[in-house]
């Protein structure tokens, strides 16, 4: 093989080795470069925009505010007047008299959402007026009003006394209806009536208001399960702080779900934000290359960095809160609301206190939605970054590339040279830095080539290489040693069935086994010694260590046990009979001791490996996993560095120059109580034979 061709295949190995090239880091490098300095420009235009935009939307919810206010009051006022006139007239015409039938029949057509009209007299016999009609249409029985009226005297008794309140009727009728009770000159009055107008008026637009009575009961919201339950919102935090103001109307910024949650569906944000990704991914994919989804993860880390920073009001401690009684503004840190979660949101809240009953009435609007738009500008701004992100990228990585490829070239050359091939014929590109380098690479190896018609090549290989001097040292080790059982019967089968293909075959069923096996000693932190055929060696705390002997011996048991379940599900997956993939038993043999861990070889070929009479005995004892029917094997020193970490089985005793060693079958781990429990649940699961340990000669062995 030509010099070039053993540096095209050096290339290629460098392809492989490199994780990450110097084009693409310098491309990523630059294109994170503009993508932060564009981002941090549109965060702050963001910000200053949403600044005037706040002011917006707290001037515009005080407004809505203020008419939703007015509005309720003309409604309560109008009802209690009409009411009033109407008692005044059937008082004065006689309340049975056909010219009060005639005017309470005219009185109903002109007021079809007043229900029902009730007023005592003091010495004469209270009064309940009923617009059939309103009940008829509803279909709501009349009698209700009667039982209603019969289970509120206290009210009535209140209302002679001069207070005028407001009641949440709506749960006796199971329809929206309202209950003022008031006084006049006479004595006590009430007019029952739907708050139809106010229910849509306040529920229209971003802004929703509600109404509240002065016990804090619900009397008028757009979500018609807080007023049908009968929901009383006193112990909100910010409900109670408004009852005690001094202010007949203010403004702030509060932490709450509230009137935004509530009885409704608690996942409905979630809901909106897998619709938002449903988007991003229908209108972004299609445009966007394999090197784009890397920015899509970059974009959604800077989004919600810019998000955070265009909700800065959260963590300013000081907010702007409007007092129109003193015609002035003030600050007030955010109000948490006592039911506040994981699900509170923020809300701009501006209520006034009615005239009326002591009535408020509340507007909010929730803060995101009050800079949705500012939001979807922004995002649509990220898109056009993201874009021009990934243009520059290309642009830059196609640069780049003028400048890794060359590199690569250089470093698949000293791959050559750490050869010994020092016959290599660059060629410089350009004169540039990497140019000149070049020139420097190609004179140096002409140097050595040189160099090494006169001194050995295998000497200057070791300088350069700089290899370790051959020695050992001594490691208190546990060795494992495993192989497959009847090995040869399976080869010949695969030759008997595949001929000349069998050798292909054969390989991929070995690796496919290798690949788990050598994957649970890596986990565990041993070290794969080598491959014999059909067997695998491997050590714990030789070039590795868990800090003991025992922990050591621990991790190797361990292995094992893995070992065992992964050839287990490999095993269930094979087809029956499969003559291109038979079922693979193993015999596994562990043992520790004091061992000389070195690397052992000559100047072109060395490995890594472990000597010893321990690794002679684990071979032994690997052997004895067949007659002894056991799949995993340990000697008496590792069990005495590890017995009560695993359930074990004492099989035999084995004698080695004159010492008897014991030998014990590794069953599960201590107090697993999943996997088999004895050593015949082993074989039962493994499908492995009891032997006659009588007849069994292991000393043979």
């Amino acid at each position: 093989m030509n010099s070039s061709s053993k540096i095209r295949k050096n290339r290629q190995k460098i392809d492989k080795e490199i994780f990450i090239s110097v084009s693409f880091k310098l491309a990523v490098l630059v294109s994170l470069i503009i993508f932060v300095s564009l981002s941090s420009i549109t965060a702050l235009v963001s910000w200053l925009v949403s600044q005037d935009l706040r002011i917006s939307a707290e001037e515009s919810n005080f407004n809505i505010n203020r008419r939703s206010a007015i509005e309720a009051e003309e409604v309560l006022e109008k009802k209690r007047s009409d009411s009033m006139i109407l008692s005044n007239m059937i008082m004065s015409a006689g309340v049975r008299s056909a010219l009060a039938n005639e005017t309470l029949t005219f009185f109903f057509k002109q007021n079809t959402r007043i229900a029902a009209v009730y007023f005592s007299v003091q010495e004469r016999p209270a009064e309940l007026l009923i617009n059939e009609v309103f009940f008829d249409s509803r279909g709501i029985d009349i009698e209700l009003a009667q039982s209603y009226m019969e289970n509120n005297q206290n009210a009535v008794k209140r209302a002679a006394l001069g207070e005028t309140f407001i009641l949440n009727a709506t749960p006796h009728f199971t329809a929206n209806l309202l209950a003022l009770f008031y006084s006049s000159a006479a004595g006590a009055q009430m007019v029952l009536f739907s708050p139809e107008s106010l229910t849509i008026s306040f529920g229209s637009g971003l802004n929703k208001s509600y109404m509240l009575n002065n016990s804090g009961d619900i009397l008028v919201h757009s979500n018609f399960e807080y007023v049908s339950s009968g929901f009383n919102a006193s112990n909100e935090n910010f409900i109670h702080d408004i009852y005690q103001s001094p202010d007949k109307n203010r403004q702030m910024l509060i932490e709450t779900d509230f009137g935004i949650s509530g009885f409704e569906n608690n996942n409905a944000v979630l809901k909106q934000i897998n619709i938002y990704f449903e988007k991003i991914k229908k209108n972004a994919l299609p445009l966007l290359s394999e090197i784009n989804l890397f920015f899509i993860s970059v974009y959604e880390k800077c989004a919600d960095i810019i998000s955070n920073l265009l909700k800065i009001e959260r963590n300013i401690k000081e907010q702007t809160v409007y007092n129109t009684d003193k015609n002035e503004h003030h600050t007030e840190g955010p109000i948490k609301s006592s039911a506040s979660s994981s699900s509170a949101v923020s809300q701009f809240i501006t209520f006034t206190k009615l005239n009326v009953g002591g009535c408020i009435v509340i507007t909010n609007i929730e803060y995101n939605k009050v800079f949705k738009g500012i939001t979807e500008i922004t995002r649509l701004i990220i898109y056009l970054i993201l874009l021009i992100t990934l243009f520059s990228m290309i642009l830059i990585w196609l640069y780049a590339k003028r400048i890794s490829s060359p590199l690569k070239m250089l470093a698949a050359a000293a791959r050559t040279v750490e050869s010994g091939d020092f016959d290599l014929n660059l060629k410089a590109k350009g004169r540039d830095e990497i140019g000149v380098l070049t020139e420097s690479f190609q004179k140096m190896c002409s140097a050595l080539h040189i160099f090494g018609r006169f001194t050995n090549k295998e000497i200057a290989l070791k300088v350069i290489d700089n290899q370790i001097k051959p020695g050992g040292l001594p490691k208190q080790a546990t060795i494992f040693i495993s192989d497959i059982r009847e090995f040869s019967a399976k080869y010949e089968s695969f030759i008997k069935f595949f001929g000349h293909e069998a050798s292909d075959i054969i390989v991929q069923w070995l690796n496919n086994y290798f690949t788990q096996m050598i994957e649970c000693i890596e986990k565990t932190g041993g070290t794969a010694d080598k491959f014999i055929g059909d067997a695998v060696m491997a050590h714990w705390g030789t070039a590795y260590t868990a800090g003991s002997p025992r922990a050591d011996a621990f991790n190797c048991i361990k292995a094992a046990l893995m070992m065992r379940k992964s050839l287990y599900y490999m095993n269930k997956e094979r087809k029956k009979g499969d003559p291109a993939d038979p079922l693979i038993r193993i015999g596994c043999g562990i043992n520790t001791g004091l061992v000389t861990a070195c690397q052992l070889g000559s100047g072109k070929r060395m490995e890594y490996t472990v000597i010893g009479d321990p690794v002679n005995l684990t071979s032994r004892i690997e052997a004895l996993a067949k007659p002894l029917g056991a799949d995993i094997l340990i000697s008496e020193d590792t069990w005495s560095l590890v017995g009560d970490k695993f359930v074990t089985e004492e099989m035999t005793t084995l004698t080695v120059k004159g010492k008897s060693v014991r030998i014990f079958a590794v069953i599960n781990f201590s107090g697993e109580e999943k996997g088999p429990q004895s050593l015949d649940e082993v074989r039962e699961l493994l499908g492995l034979e009891a032997p006659e340990l009588e007849s069994a000669e292991v000393n043979k062995i």
